[in-house]
């Protein structure tokens, strides 16, 4: 009987662990993936901004 509660104890324990490991990793791609996304956006910001002013001052000169 002994035995098998210390099997139970260290089967629980294990699957906890992996448990838990899975999430933080989940989280830690997700913020990863998060980042890269914002990351790949600022180009695209940048060139957005530079239109709008060359634009305005398109718009200033008419």
């Amino acid at each position: 009987m002994k035995k098998l509660k210390s099997t139970l104890v260290l089967f629980l324990a294990s699957l906890l662990t992996s448990i838990l490991t899975s999430c933080m990793m989940g989280a830690v791609v997700g913020t990863a993936v998060d980042t890269t996304l914002e990351v790949a956006k600022v180009p695209f910001k940048v060139a957005g901004a530079a239109i709008e002013i060359a634009a305005s001052e398109d718009d200033e000169d008419d």
